[in-house]
């Protein structure tokens, strides 16, 4: 069923748009709230009769768009994530973790406005889109980085890695160097035998 809305009903639409809902919906919630009219379409005098009453509220309201779309392009969201290989999130961001950031910088946007072109699985920046009003849109900034936490632990984990390998490494030369030591001494004392025999045998003669 086909309404228009005379409000702003949130993750509906704005005051002016005409939208699908239930017949339900309307004829129990939205219609007796004063929150829309029936969009015959089969009546267009009722139609722009309609348009034209709320032609004053829309202005007020895509003002009010306007206003929040100039303090949303100035900003950029900073995220921080912990990544797993190439850079990619454990999941990804969405529209809804978005709008929830913006209000902790004083915006105040419904999820179902902000647009994302491609999703955000990995560390880097983006460009989100967000469609406030009829003819009304701005883009924001989203820099998502890695937790400088988490970038220390692999840095630590790295350095402890290589530390093992050098220490295993000064092990075996250490290993290879008495061996060689040992060979050395077993040589030298062959010698000796070879002069006690030689002396040896010469009392014999």
């Amino acid at each position: 069923m086909k309404v228009i809305l005379t409000e702003k009903v949130k993750a509906l639409g704005n005051v002016g748009d005409v939208v699908n809902v239930s017949a339900g919906f309307a004829r129990n919630f939205l219609i007796p709230n004063g929150n829309a009219v029936v969009a015959d379409e089969s009546n267009k005098k009722q139609h722009d009769h309609t348009q034209k009453m709320l032609a004053k509220k829309v202005s007020e309201e895509k003002a009010t768009a306007e206003a929040t779309a100039k303090k949303l392009g100035a900003i950029k969201l900073e995220l921080i994530k912990k990544v797993g290989a190439n850079g990619k999130l454990f999941g990804s961001i969405t529209t809804a973790e978005l709008s929830k950031e913006l209000e902790t910088q004083g915006v105040e946007i419904e999820r179902r406005v902000l647009v994302l072109d491609n999703p955000i699985k990995a560390v880097g920046s983006y460009t989100v889109k967000a469609k406030l009003f009829t003819g009304v849109e701005t883009k924001f900034t989203v820099e998502v980085k890695q937790d400088p936490t988490q970038i220390a632990e692999l840095k630590a984990k790295a350095e402890e890695a290589q530390a093992q390998k050098e220490a295993a490494a000064a092990a075996a030369a250490l290993a290879q160097a008495e061996g060689s030591e040992e060979v050395d001494a077993n040589k030298e004392l062959s010698e000796e035998e070879k002069l006690k025999q030689e002396a040896n045998r010469i009392l014999r003669g």
